[in-house]
């Protein structure tokens, strides 16, 4: 018998050889070709000289397992959390003091990586490798983990008051058919080649070349997309400057919302009311803010209610979740070229829900550091509300 006529005869098996049948069908094999057999059915099936040979030391000695087992009780090789008991403790040791902020742990201050706790241990004596610790880590409990945003910092005590006040300003102007919109200044995009974040579908192999490094155009600048909100008709308005986000921008935004959009929808509309965070070009505290809102009251006769979020609390403003979430879904992947791209991915923005969106640049120029006067305070016909008038105040119309 020769070497390709064992191999035939082990490919037909092989499938439903179980580790113990392979070693004895392997020493019945060498057994029966005589001498060197052992070698030949060696080369032929792959299987080891010592597998072979502990085969036929079991076939002479008659030597009968319990059915099921493949090894004699004990027998294989050990693992290495029996062959070192210390090392499950020595890994904990740096992996939990790391999370609870022990500045004594060799990796407090080194990323975590499973090649990392491996030199870590062996440089305590332990015989382990990266691929072990990994095991490791995933039997104790352990798994990869990003950051979560949880911690809302010290909390308002009429947090959750605010909110209530906010949804009964809410739905009182809706049920009187009055605008209600959500505000808010989306983050800031370098215009340009520049990566954006995220995947498109393009031909295989065939990725839209990018700049390496994220370095301000001059000629191109910043685009500061100023969104308004519709709460009641699920409908966006972006305005994109290019000069800097101040509350005079932030009013024009909504100036050019109302003049486009809001207008003609609500013909009978008397009042407005505006929700918004509590920092930023919309902030409470800014004169300006107060002082633009006076105008723009004053121009279209509109009485203007305004309800901030709490602070920290920028995630609960609609317009997060329900413009400024899909418009960066809409140009994910897409590099950012010019102002006009900026414009035409905002308003190519849908959703299932019938979201629709407008936009369009802002040329003006808008100054920092414009200070209003005590005396023009005096102008503006503010009127804060009993619960928390910081927060919650009413702008009328000046006649």
């Amino acid at each position: 018998m020769d070497v390709e006529t064992v191999r035939r005869k082990y490919a037909g098996l092989e499938s439903v050889l179980t580790e113990r049948s392979r070693r004895l069908w392997a020493a019945t094999e060498a057994l029966a070709l005589g001498r060197g057999g052992i070698a030949l059915v060696e080369r032929a099936t792959g299987v080891s000289r010592s597998t072979i040979s502990r085969g036929i030391r079991e076939l002479e000695s008659g030597e009968i397992l319990d059915p099921g087992r493949t090894r004699r009780a004990g027998g294989g090789r050990k693992r290495a959390v029996e062959k070192d008991e210390g090392i499950l403790v020595d890994l904990d040791a740096l992996v939990e003091p790391t999370a609870s902020g022990d500045p004594m742990s060799p990796l407090r201050w080194t990323s975590k990586s499973v090649r990392h706790l491996a030199d870590e241990l062996q440089a305590m004596g332990h015989d382990v490798s990266h691929l072990l610790v990994a095991k490791l880590l995933h039997e104790s409990g352990y798994s990869l983990q990003a950051n979560r945003k949880t911690r809302e910092g010290p909390q308002h005590p009429d947090r959750d008051g605010q909110f209530r006040y906010i949804s009964e300003r809410v739905r009182s102007f809706q049920r009187r058919r009055q605008p209600v919109v959500s505000v808010d200044t989306k983050k800031k995009e370098l215009v340009g080649d520049f990566k954006n974040p995220g995947r498109e579908w393009r031909p295989q192999k065939n990725p839209e070349p990018v700049r390496v490094h994220d370095f301000l155009i001059p000629e191109e600048g910043k685009a500061i997309p100023y969104g308004v909100y519709d709460l009641s008709r699920d409908e966006g308005w972006v305005t994109v400057g290019i000069d800097h986000d101040t509350a005079s921008f932030a009013v024009n935004s909504i100036r050019r919302w109302w003049k486009v959009m809001g207008r003609a929808v609500y013909p009978k509309a008397t009042s407005l009311l505006i929700t918004a965070d509590a920092g930023g070009s919309n902030g409470p505290r800014i004169r300006l803010w107060k002082w633009e809102l006076q105008r723009f009251a004053n121009r279209t006769g509109l009485t203007i209610t305004v309800c901030h979020f709490p602070p920290g609390t920028s995630k609960w403003n609609k317009i997060e979740h329900r413009l400024f979430s899909y418009i960066a879904m809409n140009w994910r992947g897409k590099p950012l070229t010019s102002l006009a791209t900026i414009v035409n991915l905002i308003a190519s923005t849908r959703t299932k829900s019938g979201l629709r969106i407008r936009s369009e640049i802002d040329h003006k120029t808008y100054p920092q550091g414009v200070s209003i006067t005590d005396k023009q305070m005096a102008q503006v016909r503010l009127r804060p509300h009993k619960f928390h008038g910081a927060w919650n105040y009413t702008i009328g119309p000046r006649r």
